[in-house]
């Protein structure tokens, strides 16, 4: 990727994160005294998303020997995935920043329909493990509630009855994508939106070769390399769940709970309301408003207080900056390009 290019996504990066600091909703007085309060188990949760994105990198390597050689390192994956996830913090609907950006950088190694498919199978992979994710709490909800240990009216049925159709449709959608790539039908798709209409036909008349090739790697992922599909699918998933001790480990801290299986289920469930609630806003940069209420409405539904919502709000949004500040610091870092032993700028 060019100096030029990088310093445009790091800048963008860099505005996000300060409008992130001064759009807080408590006073930098309240939030260093929580941060101060999280002490040693804010450094277990940053600790525990470093392990969780080294997890997103070996989903994505998985897939890319998937589909051949794989001539990255695993450190410079690591690196690229932390920095792409930085930018979709950062950037109106997500995928405008850190997609792109892992595409231009992994090109070099791969080639760029590779590159293409492989990070658009890795997004794909992202949100099909949360769609599962989220269909799994709404089963533990239910089991919880038929033990009595969650309130279940006629308002949760109707809520986990649009949840089930929600993510019924999204795993039909990407199963269907899986067996027969989509991105030839996406660009259909934004063919019919005003303004956009010419662009699209131009660009699939352009490159109509290259968007089958990439149809075709989509889904020969998971016709003919199970295994890799799986295995990604295995880790993306786990991944999300073990994203709930980052919620556990606050509400330990907050009294709310102690280190039981019953604390950890209402963890998964306190953050796979708010994961979805905050996807539906996702068109919002750093999903701003969005992750606050799902916490807010979560944590109520769970029987806890507002305080305890607000807490867990803030050190996420602590973790996500130090996240992305990070991710900045490592587009910096080692731009040169390594190809079985061979380097250049």
């Amino acid at each position: 990727m060019s100096n030029t290019l990088r310093n445009i996504f790091f800048a963008i990066g860099l505005i996000a994160i300060v409008v992130m600091i001064l759009t807080f909703d408590v006073s930098f007085i309240q939030l260093w005294e929580d941060i101060c309060k999280a002490g040693y188990w804010l450094a277990a949760i940053l600790a525990l998303w470093g392990v969780l994105y080294a997890m997103n990198a070996l989903s994505w390597k998985v897939i890319i020997k998937g589909s051949g050689e794989c001539n990255i390192s695993f450190l410079k994956l690591t690196k690229i995935t932390i920095t792409g996830f930085a930018l979709n913090y950062a950037t109106p609907v997500g995928l405008l920043g850190g997609e792109p950006y892992k595409i231009m950088e992994l090109k070099p190694y791969i080639g760029v329909q590779r590159a293409s498919s492989s990070v658009l199978l890795f997004a794909m992979m992202h949100i099909f493990s949360h769609f599962w994710f989220w269909v799994t709490s709404i089963v533990v909800y239910i089991i919880l509630a038929a033990l009595g240990y969650l309130p279940m009216g006629i308002g949760m049925y109707i809520v986990l009855g649009l949840m089930a159709i929600f993510c019924g449709a999204g795993i039909y959608l990407f199963i269907r994508g899986y067996k027969k790539g989509m991105v030839v039908k996406l660009i259909a798709m934004v063919s019919h939106i005003p303004g956009l209409k010419n662009w699209a036909l131009r660009f699939e008349q352009n490159h109509q070769e290259d968007l089958e090739k990439i149809d075709y790697q989509i889904s020969a992922l998971q016709s003919q390399n199970k295994r890799s599909f799986y295995c990604s699918f295995f880790l993306e998933y786990f991944g999300r769940i073990s994203q709930s001790f980052e919620i556990m480990f606050m509400l330990i801290l907050f009294e709310a709970g102690e280190a039981d299986l019953l604390t950890f289920l209402y963890s998964f469930l306190i953050l796979a309301f708010t994961s979805l609630f905050a996807n539906l806003l996702f068109f919002f940069p750093l999903q701003l408003g969005g992750r606050e209420g799902g916490f807010a409405l979560s944590t109520a539904q769970m029987g806890m207080t507002n305080d305890i919502g607000m807490f867990v709000s803030m050190m996420c949004r602590v973790r996500e900056i130090f996240w992305a500040s990070i991710g900045l610091f490592l587009m910096k870092v080692d731009t040169k390009v390594n190809i079985q032993g061979k380097e250049s700028k």
